[in-house]
């Protein structure tokens, strides 16, 4: 029987947005109606024009955020937390029809991240492709399905997702479908996928000597609650050196210290798993990721955050090292094309030496005569 203290209610809606003339939009950001779902207001914001970050690397792409609609009457302190997924109708194929929505973790909408969303939601030379189906008549049609938890228990447990949802990631069952669908990511941040267990770097032996750690088996951790048991030594290791991580997660119930020590435990093993070769930009998005999750049990993490960043920066060392490694391969291609021809050109020179000593041997007595006189038969001339 569950604790009256845990229990969590989610009530869901769905409102759909039906916005006429799109090409003709000409502002940068363009809202829908205000909506209401689990008794807040909501409203979605879109970019036709797509991400203008100079920071990002995203360009052409629609952008789309839900946001909080009355954000600046709330009082001080407030937060939201939901699930949610949008939907940009394909009007000629519904099969086709692009949806990305949230995984793992609830977001939480508070006063200092009143949006969230995808900077890259679609390319837009797809959403403008006439035979494509997602703008029809210069219609464009978005649908936004909200669940909101209504009821929060005490210290917030209903914050993080329900545990059975955690333990369904853990066993990376959503690695199949991640082609068309994908975690949010906060405004104005970099992408950010929430609390992801799919393999991040499925096709080398490497990535699949990790997947195989994470089987799901649950062990006991400290009291604290049951854990997947590959973090569990990474977790005690941890805390042996930190134990501000077990004494800020006492007073609360046993399902929040499940989520955030899975969460912290994640987030260790992908740093203790991944190697430099394997920081690509997917996996900066999913380190990215994991330390929003754990940041959000606000955990005191600056021992650990040092080496996040240095782990982040690796995409940029990866990008110059690849620039350098083509670089290089281009000096060893003109560095043997030149080889290439010196040897030519010393044969080359060799074969011009003995072209001079055969020259010099023939002309030894020989008469230069002019060429266009005639050979006459003893006659004098008249």
């Amino acid at each position: 029987m569950k604790n009256k203290k845990e229990e969590e209610d989610v009530v869901s809606g769905t409102f759909t947005w039906v916005i006429d003339n799109f090409s003709k939009l000409k502002t940068d950001k363009h809202y829908s109606d205000v909506f209401t779902i689990g008794g807040f207001k909501w409203r979605i914001l879109i970019r036709p024009k797509g991400s203008h970050d100079p920071e990002s690397d995203v360009v052409d792409q629609l952008s789309t955020y839900l946001g909080v609609a009355d954000a600046s009457t709330l009082t001080p302190g407030w937060a939201r937390y939901t699930h949610f997924s949008f939907t940009l109708v394909n009007q000629l194929d519904s099969s086709k029809s692009k949806i990305k929505q949230t995984q793992g973790i609830a977001k939480e909408f508070k006063e200092e991240r009143r949006e969230w969303g995808y900077k890259s939601f679609m390319p837009l030379c797809e959403l403008y492709d006439c035979s494509a189906g997602y703008l029809v008549n210069d219609i464009c049609i978005i649908e936004a399905k909200v669940e909101v938890f209504v009821n929060i228990g005490e210290q917030g447990s209903n914050v993080y997702g329900t545990l059975e949802s955690t333990k369904k990631e853990r066993k990376g069952q959503e690695s199949s479908n991640m082609t068309s669908v994908q975690a949010a990511d906060s405004s104005p941040a970099p992408k950010t996928p929430s609390f992801e267990r799919k393999p991040p770097f499925l096709g080398t032996p490497s990535s699949e000597k990790v997947c195989n750690e994470l089987t799901g088996e649950l062990m006991e951790f400290m009291g604290l609650g049951k854990i997947e048991k590959a973090f569990v030594p990474l977790l005690e290791e941890v805390c042996s050196l930190h134990p501000s991580l077990i004494e800020c997660l006492h007073k609360r119930n046993r399902k929040v210290s499940e989520c955030a020590f899975t969460a912290l435990g994640e987030l260790l093993h992908f740093l203790k798993t991944t190697r430099v070769k394997d920081m690509t930009e997917d996996a900066c998005v999913r380190l990215q990721s994991l330390w929003e999750d754990v940041e959000m049990f606000r955990f005191d993490l600056a021992w650990l955050e040092p080496h996040v960043h240095s782990a982040l920066d690796k995409k940029k060392f990866l990008e110059r090292a690849r620039r350098v490694k083509r670089l290089r391969e281009d000096v060893d291609i003109l560095d043997s094309e030149k080889k290439r021809r010196s040897t030519a050109l010393a044969v080359t020179e060799a074969d011009l030496e003995v072209a001079k000593r055969d020259l010099a041997k023939e002309e030894e007595g020989f008469v230069e005569t002019d060429m266009d006189r005639e050979l006459g038969y003893g006659m004098p001339s008249p």
